[in-house]
């Protein structure tokens, strides 16, 4: 598990080198309204994305071995209609921005963003595999991978041709590269005399989590919305820029955790050593890091982004230290999910989204070091609160001495 972590962690530090790249270049290059224009249309698509994860991935994960073919089989006909048809719904969503707003930019970035789901269904059985076979430093290596040239990508764009496209057009252009690699990584052709398994468990196991996904997301790119309609594009854009220095970590270490924990939580014979196991580890690697980030943001922010952006210096120091509270609650949604108790993980996420969003539309009139303030504050009380069942499970139960 910490070889794992470690790769994960290492995927995501290369992805989080190469965004610090991205949040210089456009800063330097860009203004405040036009970043605020691309983060609407990322937060939109993100928000859409979102229904992506529904579960069939971790279906095929936990399948037993008899029932694998099947599961694939069934999975890859999920996996195609889904995609095609948030493709559809995100064209139209762009096409009802555009006469709503008649902002032709913004409609035309939700629609490039929707172009990635036309590569996704070839690849996710694939993902599925490699991660069920234990193949998670490869993946971490794929999804880092592709991460990394698409915010080169945004770089060389920001400094040729500075538009709100640089953050948007990358992500399209390197989801071909994802496909072909992730084929590669773990070929997978249907079994046609396997059949495909039943369709009411994917449903009965999805439905849960895409409402948790979908509620995630609200709490993690529905405030921009929120802050633009409020504010403006201008101060969305500083807000986008806050946010993406420094709560961009708590969001890529949380990432890594829960990839490496849900298989290893579905294979281990102790749920309580692996929790423990596993909060120590992540702990260990990310309190120390973030505290440093925090501690160091006055010293880096005027360096990095140059005049002008002063006033994320405190926002900034303040949202690092959000990643600590968040490590407790994704290993209990892990733990939640591979315990097969989705509505509960719902139910949790649709609280801490419920008061993260209310902690934005409280706070957003009186700055953003009043909202990162509330915003950690939210963090730390509820995200603790709910995670007590695992903590019991980890750090109270009895240990099995061998």
């Amino acid at each position: 598990m910490f070889r794992h972590l470690l790769a994960y962690g290492a995927s995501e530090l290369a992805t989080k080198l190469s965004r610090l790249g991205v949040v210089i270049a456009v800063a330097r290059t860009m203004e405040a309204q036009e970043i605020g224009i691309a983060a609407a249309a990322l937060a939109t698509g993100d928000l859409l994305k979102s229904l992506t994860e529904h579960g069939v991935t971790q279906r095929i994960i936990a399948a037993p071995e008899a029932e694998l073919d099947a599961t694939c089989n069934r999975a890859h006909g999920i996996f195609w209609t889904w995609c095609t048809g948030l493709f559809a719904l995100q064209a139209f969503v762009a096409a009802v921005v555009w006469v709503v707003t008649e902002n032709g930019t913004l409609a035309g970035l939700i629609l490039v963003l929707a172009g990635e789901y036309l590569f996704m269904p070839g690849g996710l059985v694939q993902t599925g595999l490699a991660l069920r076979a234990g193949k998670l430093t490869r993946t971490a290596a794929i999804a880092g991978g592709q991460s990394s040239i698409a915010n080169l990508m945004s770089i060389a764009l920001a400094v040729i041709w500075p538009s709100p496209l640089v953050l948007v057009l990358p992500r399209l252009l390197t989801a071909p590269l994802w496909l072909l690699w992730m084929r590669r990584l773990h070929p997978w052709k249907p079994a046609l005399g396997a059949g495909k398994a039943a369709l009411a468990p994917f449903l009965r196991f999805g439905a849960p989590i895409i409402g948790t996904e979908a509620v995630k997301n609200a709490r993690l790119h529905g405030d921009k919305l929120i802050v633009g309609a409020l504010l403006g594009p201008e101060l969305l854009g500083l807000y986008f820029m806050a946010f993406n220095a420094g709560l961009s970590l708590a969001t890529s270490f949380s990432t890594a955790f829960a990839s490496v924990l849900f298989p290893h939580l579905c294979t281990s014979g102790d749920r309580a050593a692996s929790m423990r196991q596993g909060l120590g580890i992540s702990l260990g690697l990310v309190a120390p890091l973030v505290i440093l980030q925090a501690l160091l943001a006055p010293w880096y922010i005027p360096i990095l982004l140059g005049d002008g952006w002063d006033a994320l210096v405190q926002p900034v120091s303040i949202l690092c230290l959000v990643a600590i509270p968040t490590m407790f609650w994704t290993a209990t949604a892990g733990w939640l999910r591979a315990e097969r108790r989705p509505l509960e993980e719902l139910r949790g996420t649709a609280i801490l989204a419920a008061a993260m969003i209310l902690n934005v539309l409280i706070t957003a009139p009186l700055g953003l070091v009043a909202v990162s303030w509330g915003y950690l504050a939210c963090a730390c009380v509820i995200m603790i609160w709910l995670s007590r069942p695992a903590l019991s499970l980890a750090f109270l139960q009895p240990r099995v001495r061998s």
